[in-house]
């Protein structure tokens, strides 16, 4: 590889770290601003409306208005009468970690949304991230980031919510 080939990968790097820096600053409330939501809904819907049971058979899939279920003010939103059971009997096991938050944004002590598409499961747990360029930095080091993100977490505030 060329020096300059090398620099310019060196860039493209750079401004990719630097790019996911801006986007999870300029959404991100650091510390604990009381303006946190407990559960990142928008306009009520959990998830963007992404069945939270359908992550743990392998796939995100959108839910359907028709099978949904309000939880503490947030509604989910499922693919099937199934999935809305399952949920029903064990609501704690199908939510996302951190409220449905970015995971690597919260080992970072910050907060940003997500993209439902950008997720893991990790010892029986669903993480999300913003893109493709937090799960790969978050996917780097999962165990060491969900142990900052869990010291994190319990820092922001749950209001509004019932929590």
């Amino acid at each position: 590889m060329t020096i300059e080939r090398a620099r310019g990968a060196a860039f493209a790097v750079m401004m990719i770290v630097l790019g996911l820096v801006v986007g999870i600053a300029s959404s991100a409330a650091a510390g604990a601003d009381s303006s946190v939501p407990a559960v990142n809904a928008d306009q009520g819907i959990g998830l963007k409306g992404y069945d939270p049971v359908e992550y743990f058979n392998g796939a995100p899939t959108k839910g359907s208005a028709q099978y949904s279920f309000a939880r503490k003010r947030v509604t989910y939103r499922f693919a099937s009468a199934g999935n809305l059971e399952k949920f029903k009997a064990d609501p704690e096991k199908y939510l996302p970690q951190y409220g449905g938050y970015c995971a690597y944004a919260m080992s970072l002590d910050r907060i940003a949304d997500i993209d439902p598409s950008r997720w893991a499961i990790v010892n029986g747990k669903l993480y999300l991230n913003n893109g493709f360029v937090a799960e790969k930095l978050w996917s780097l080091n999962k165990s060491g980031n969900i142990v900052s993100a869990d010291r994190n977490w319990p820092q922001y505030p749950k209001k509004a919510i019932g929590e």
